[in-house]
């Protein structure tokens, strides 16, 4: 077997999907992407097709080294994020070929399905409350919301007071039955991480997700120390490198590699096996598509340590597009009791409808995050 082509598309809401043929008629499908880098990512995956013509999809290990060793300079967010989405398309190849899911080739899943978090709110979460009893009584039994909005290196009671605020409303609505996750998105600083991380305690929170920028990763220390609350981190670490010191200093409780940025699911299996040895809980980045889903939930079946999957359906981005629109079986991801289920078909178990990929891409986006700025005028952390 050989690959014979590499084709991308950019759809809607915002992001890049890849279809790998073969000579022998077996396709597969990834999902590289960066948020609001999908153009470059897009670039990046040409170039890395140039050596991938011609080649036994099949031989995915080598593919894999090749493509990260074989430029010389390596490693971030756009060659990471490249690889992946062609790693996602050969494990595709590789078990339609055989006819078994991806899983299965990996040593076969030692769970039938694994719990979700749906998402609260967008940037500035409003009517969180509200927002957690509907997403409770769709069967949801864990929520994630951002947990503060802009706030300076040193900034006021009242922002702090604010944030507060927000997730006391949801338990006093809720209970403290649904777990919580708080994502401080690399948004605060030392200073005032340590005081909203310490207020926040009181809730008995499931996790606070990058309560400080992974370049900053030294202040978890200080972080850890102060309260008991698990720490999330690893959305913006794109290898097992990456990965290596926050492992080693032990402030970590749950790592979040992202199937379509930490380069695919050849590289997040290694890293998840690291996590297990330090007992680390693996919990998957994906606010994505329905490709990077699919590969997510294909890691979770054979990681011990994975406890629970983000994931994208109803999300604040997906206004134009959601998740299931791409897809010919839609019941794909049969959620349940706080649950979804790992899919069992060929490869990644999703049927891509092309035809509206075909038709979306002819749309596009380009999706830009937003540029916030603190009242004094310098720029925030979004």
């Amino acid at each position: 077997m050989k690959i014979t082509k590499l084709t991308t598309y950019i759809v809607p809401p915002r992001w890049c999907f890849l279809k790998i043929d073969t000579d022998e008629g077996i396709s597969g499908w990834g999902e590289p992407v960066l948020e609001g880098k999908a153009q470059t990512v897009q670039t990046a995956v040409s170039e890395l097709g140039d050596y991938l013509i011609g080649k036994d999809p099949r031989l995915i290990e080598d593919h894999w080294q090749v493509m990260y060793r074989g430029g010389f300079y390596r490693g971030g967010g756009i060659h990471m994020s490249a690889i992946a989405g062609i790693d996602q398309a050969l494990w595709d190849i590789k078990g339609k070929a055989a006819n078994l899911p991806v899983h299965a080739l990996l040593g076969g899943k030692c769970r039938d399905k694994i719990k979700v978090y749906s998402w609260v709110g967008g940037d500035r979460p409003t009517d969180a409350a509200q927002n957690a009893k509907d997403i409770m009584a769709r069967g949801f039994e864990a929520i994630k919301l951002n947990g503060c909005q802009e706030m300076q290196i040193v900034d006021t009671n009242a922002k702090v007071d604010a944030a507060v605020e927000v997730i006391a409303a949801i338990r006093d609505a809720v209970g403290f039955d649904l777990g919580i996750g708080v994502d401080f998105h690399g948004r605060v600083q030392k200073p005032m991480a340590k005081v909203l991380a310490k207020e926040l305690e009181q809730f008995r929170l499931m996790f606070i997700e990058e309560p400080v920028l992974s370049e900053n990763k030294e202040a978890l220390r200080d972080i850890a120390n102060h309260i008991a609350t698990p720490i999330a981190l690893g959305e913006r670490l794109y290898s097992r490198w990456d990965f290596k010191s926050v492992l080693q200093d032990g402030f970590v409780d749950i790592i979040q590699p992202d199937l379509s940025h930490a380069a695919g699911i050849t590289e997040c299996r290694k890293i998840a096996t690291m996590a297990e040895a330090y007992d680390v809980a693996l919990a998957p980045h994906c606010p994505l598509g329905p490709i990077a889903l699919a590969a997510c939930l294909q890691l979770d079946a054979v990681s011990h340590n994975a406890f629970i999957q983000e994931q994208s359906l109803g999300i604040h981005y997906n206004q134009s597009n959601d998740i299931l629109d791409y897809l010919l079986n839609k019941d794909v991801f049969k959620y349940e009791n706080g649950m979804v289920a790992i899919p069992d078909g060929p490869g990644l178990g999703v049927e891509i409808d092309e035809d509206y990929v075909i038709a979306r891409a002819q749309e596009g986006h380009r999706w830009r995050n937003p540029i916030w700025r603190h009242a004094d005028g310098s720029v925030a952390e979004w």
